[in-house]
């Protein structure tokens, strides 16, 4: 009797593990059945370096990895030559929106007003059938439309305790940036109709400028030591504009906001900290922690009696720590929305996107900061993943650039893109479709200028293989560069004599290629004398003297 009891007992368990089984792949069919359009998850970091992912194999990488974001490359693709259209903040969030180069969309540098009501990816989702949301770094100086729910920061947002802005009111929330937007993005898909599918922006204020590390990150590198460029101290060679910038690591930042340095030993006041809200605004918890991580560093930093090359080398290694460990905290959140997916079934259906608004300098020719149209600025990093179509490992090579966003997503959406948008959609690339996108040259400007680290307006062709630009304003030099023989920029070819040829065919594709975008004589305005000589002498007010 006890034996049959047994048998019973187990037939019943069996029956009863396979109903669960059943109900559990039901409702996973259920989803995705009601949901065929794939839900978008769109998270961009700000400033995030190519380097500074794991993914991409850098040394710095290496030493600092990026587990989470990595995993968008394990499990679908990694592009290897995604570039931006204008190396800026407020602008090339314009381009990711419309579609359209910033001479199209109206918005050319910071500060300026995006027109909300032209075209934009997601009203035209929104349109057909998708909800909509964008929660953190806006930097667009007008209300988000398109959205069906918006959180933003204000302004470029603060690191610590931010303000938020809702349609409703402005509010400051007690916490770090990365953790907050990350729990209002959690937090909004819980609670959104799952009969539609979403699309979500995910925008994070890290790792930009002065990259504070979250609490339980501010000693998480203070024993690496990181590799600086071996174009640290570079001789720029007719090389003009990247000689008159203001945004070298050793001469530029500021010790105190950008290095968190103090003015001297045994003091946790900062030496030059032209933007005190950043630190004020902690709360006294925050702020006793913080001193507690720095005081001692900054210390034995004042005990060293630096100058010279040898200061120059500890400022770059504190702030390529600083950046890192800033990075530490967007990665945790790329892993808690993938977790998230994951457990609610949402993985297989969800394009996720990871991505920065341009790229960034960790030491390169002695900068930080953007702008240039050199690799390192003009490059962006780009991972997709989205089990139902890309293959998992996939390499991207072909050239893509944030123009292309908007119509890939609705050409993935199965949504017509609009004839005005200036992107390719790179859809049938993504999918192993198609071994070309049909674009053998990419096209840049950048306009922001005199305005901090007076990097000179530029605009520029790049190739496979061949880059030309022309820097102007103030200035009026040309530079060509074969990145196959010198990668890293360093020798401009505009006179040498071998190169003629492929420099005269350049010419003739950009004047093709600002035809095609329609780009008109009114992009190549120039400034003031005086209003130049101006900014020159405000940016020396704030930087004040570094120390030598």
């Amino acid at each position: 009797m006890k034996f049959s009891f047994n048998i019973f007992a187990f037939l019943c368990l069996t029956v009863l593990i396979g109903c669960k089984d059943n109900s559990s792949e039901e409702k996973k069919a259920e989803k995705t059945a009601a949901n065929q359009k794939p839900n978008i998850v769109f998270i961009m970091a700000d400033d995030h370096a190519v380097k500074a992912i794991s993914a991409y194999g850098s040394e710095i990488g290496k030493l600092a990895p990026t587990p989470n974001i990595d995993r968008l490359a394990k499990n679908g693709a990694i592009f290897n030559q995604n570039y931006n259209t204008n190396s800026l903040c407020g602008p090339s969030r314009a381009v990711i929106l419309t579609g359209k180069h910033s001479h199209q969309n109206g918005f050319r540098m910071n500060g300026e007003r995006f027109d909300n009501t032209q075209q934009t990816l997601p009203k035209i989702l929104q349109q057909n059938g998708y909800q909509t949301a964008v929660i953190g770094k806006w930097h667009l100086s007008d209300e988000p439309t398109g959205f069906d729910y918006w959180k933003i920061l204000d302004d470029q947002g603060k690191y610590y305790n931010p303000d938020f802005i809702t349609a409703e009111d402005t509010t400051r929330v007690t916490g770090y940036a990365q953790d907050l937007i990350t729990d209002y993005s959690i937090d909004w898909m819980k609670q959104r109709n799952e009969e539609q599918p979403f699309f979500l922006m995910v925008h994070h204020k890290a790792p930009h400028r002065n990259w504070m590390p979250a609490l339980r990150h501010t000693t998480l590198y203070d024993s690496v030591e990181f590799p600086l460029p071996d174009t640290y101290f570079p001789d720029f060679e007719n090389q003009q504009a990247a000689e008159e910038q203001l945004q070298t690591i050793y001469e530029d930042m500021y010790e105190g906001h950008d290095l968190k340095l103090s003015k001297h030993k045994g003091t946790d006041s900062l030496a030059a900290n032209p933007w005190k809200d950043d630190f004020e605004r902690m709360t006294a918890d925050q702020k006793e922690k913080w001193n507690a991580a720095y005081r001692p560093k900054n210390d034995a930093f004042w005990e060293k009696d630096l100058h010279g090359k040898d200061l120059a080398k500890w400022k770059g290694q504190r702030y390529l720590r600083e950046y890192m460990a800033t990075i530490a905290s967007v990665d945790e959140s790329v892993g808690r929305i993938l977790d998230y997916l994951e457990a609610q079934d949402l993985d297989e259906n969800t394009l996720v996107v990871y991505t920065s608004d341009q790229g960034f300098y960790l030491g390169e020719n002695g900068w930080f900061d953007k702008r240039y149209m050199y690799e390192t600025s003009f490059r962006m990093p780009l991972l997709m993943q989205f089990p139902k179509e890309i293959e998992a490992g996939s390499v991207i090579s072909e050239m893509t650039q944030n123009l292309d966003f908007a119509p890939t997503f609705l050409d993935m959406a199965g949504i017509e893109i609009p004839e005005d948008m200036q992107g390719i959609s790179f859809k049938k690339v993504l999918y192993g479709e198609e071994a070309e996108i049909g674009r053998d040259a990419i096209y840049y400007h950048y306009y922001d200028f005199p305005a901090f680290h007076m990097v000179k307006r530029q605009y520029g062709i790049k190739t496979d293989r061949y880059k030309l630009i022309h820097f102007y304003d103030d200035i009026d030099t040309w530079e060509f560069y074969d990145l196959e023989k010198d990668p890293k920029e360093q020798n401009n070819l505009i006179d040498a004599e071998e190169y003629q040829a492929e420099v005269k065919m350049m010419h003739q594709k950009l004047n093709s290629v600002q035809q095609h975008y329609q780009v008109t004589e009114k992009e190549f305005e120039t400034t003031p004398k005086e209003k130049v000589d101006q900014a020159y002498k405000n940016f020396e007010r704030l930087r004040g003297t570094p120390i030598k």
